[in-house]
């Protein structure tokens, strides 16, 4: 029972990591039709930032990483805007165009970021109480999970109060659901565009500094290992789905968890194994509208 508990939520935690990174994704393809591959470079770089920010105010402690974690949300915010802004923004409708170049520069920023910071990982000092356990029906559960599982659920509700409540997020529930229709209403979509990406980059940042507390430390491929899993949970919870998002993204943590343990460490082969079943079977994903 305590092996199950343990499982459960440390799964619920890794995925309220993948969620972090997946939902910008999310809701940047919904409402723009824009696969960004940069993203994991948001993410990387927040982190960086984020780090270097903490160390130097106050390393190890809650203000530390309180610092970091807003750093990581403006920097991962600013880098965002000034891609859609200096980049994106050219490129819609070009598909193809779009992939090459965001693909192009994740690449560059993994080499950028090695050149500055190197090509080892720096590990990363916590505050005391993130390092300890908490026994849950007999389970040891590490206590930087539940923080991951409840930035996770103020991120998610702060994007629904959002896209529900504000004026702007009614534009893009609209752009989302046909995207002509609103432009020929007279709505200039485009300036919701750049908040989206925004609001991506802010979560993918806030995701790049929680990565580095489960990890325990920040490299110049943290952003590219967590963007493969973060368009696998985007692709089974439905292109621009954020439900989906986060039903995916425990669904993958989860199995993968389970699989690792009782499977010899096959999660990551377990959750390619669900991927292709899920576009064979429907390849809309979970909560993706039909074409």
């Amino acid at each position: 029972m305590d092996t199950l508990v343990l499982l459960l939520i440390t799964g619920l935690g890794l995925g309220a990591l993948y969620f972090l990174v997946a939902s910008g994704l999310s809701l940047i393809y919904g409402l723009m039709g824009v696969l960004n591959f940069a993203h994991g470079a948001f993410l990387t770089i927040a982190a960086f930032l984020g780090w270097e920010a903490g160390r130097r105010i106050s390393d190890g402690t809650w203000t530390g990483l309180a610092i970091s974690a807003l750093v990581g949300i403006l920097v991962g915010a600013t880098v965002a805007v000034l891609t859609e802004v200096l980049i994106i923004r050219r490129l819609y409708e070009r598909h193809i165009e779009q992939a090459l170049v965001t693909v192009g520069i994740s690449l560059a920023a993994v080499a950028l970021f090695e050149g500055i910071w190197g090509t080892d990982p720096i590990y990363t000092d916590r505050p005391a109480w993130l390092t300890q356990t908490t026994e849950i029906l007999g389970a040891r559960i590490p206590n930087d999970r539940f923080l991951l599982i409840a930035c996770a659920a103020l991120v998610l509700g702060g994007i629904v109060l959002f896209l529900r409540r504000t004026r702007y997020g009614l534009i893009i529930r609209a752009g989302v659901e046909n995207r002509h229709m609103v432009t020929a209403l007279g709505i200039d979509v485009r300036r919701s565009f750049t908040l989206v990406f925004a609001i991506g980059g802010a979560a993918a940042g806030l995701g790049g500094v929680l990565a580095s507390v489960y990890y325990g430390y920040v490299s110049a491929h943290l952003g590219s290992v967590l963007l493969i899993f973060a368009f696998i949970v985007t692709v089974i919870g439905g292109l621009g789905s954020l439900t989906g998002a986060a039903i995916a993204s425990v669904l993958v943590a989860v199995l993968q968890q389970f699989a690792n343990f009782y499977l010899g460490g096959t999660g990551d082969l377990v959750v390619v194994v669900l991927l292709a079943a899920v576009l064979l079977i429907r390849p809309r994903g979970l909560m993706g509208k039909a074409a």
